[in-house]
């Protein structure tokens, strides 16, 4: 992957449920997302690396743990895991603050990607954030993901209200 000079970030919202157009996958026999109850740092590390490690994410991987613990045990997180056939294939992050709710970090690990799993952990992140009471959902990209990762948001229901650009950060290098 040729890393570009300029990072630009996207910043997306969805202001309203009828907005939301999820796309499940009808696999219930293969396909599981289950809920991380009990923030488990040791796990958690290996999906953010196993998801985001081709994509260049570096932030939780740097982060004390304390603080990475102290994130994940706050009460607005929530962590839910994308299994298929047993096997974790990826995970959403959730952040509720007040009546907004983040996607914080979201995606599969590669051997995933292209089987329609994206849409449907995304459906699920989304639908659990207007089930737990957001009245707006929100989450940002940027030209370093995958590249599916913009439309899959904007088919979902999303609108892009910011984009900024800024030098590429020494850590993506």
């Amino acid at each position: 992957m040729t890393i570009p000079d300029i990072l630009q970030t996207t910043y997306l919202e969805m202001t309203s449920r009828d907005a939301f157009r999820p796309a499940y996958l009808d696999d219930s026999m293969h396909v599981q997302i289950m809920r991380m109850n009990t923030p488990d740092l040791a796990y958690y590390k290996f999906l953010y690396q196993a998801v985001g490690e081709i994509w260049r994410w570096r932030d939780r991987l740097v982060m004390p743990e304390a603080e990475l613990a102290a994130a994940l045990s706050h009460a607005g997180c929530r962590v839910d895991v994308l299994y298929v056939d047993g096997v974790p294939a990826g995970y959403v992050e959730l952040l509720r603050e007040g009546h907004d709710t983040e996607i914080v970090y979201f995606g599969l690990r590669p051997g995933f990607i292209g089987r329609g799993l994206g849409k449907h952990l995304l459906s699920h992140g989304i639908a659990q954030a207007w089930d737990d009471g957001a009245q707006r959902v929100w989450v940002h990209t940027c030209n370093l993901d995958g590249p599916h990762a913009l439309d899959n948001y904007r088919k979902r229901g999303f609108s892009v209200y910011r984009v900024e650009e800024q030098p590429m950060p020494d850590r993506y290098l």
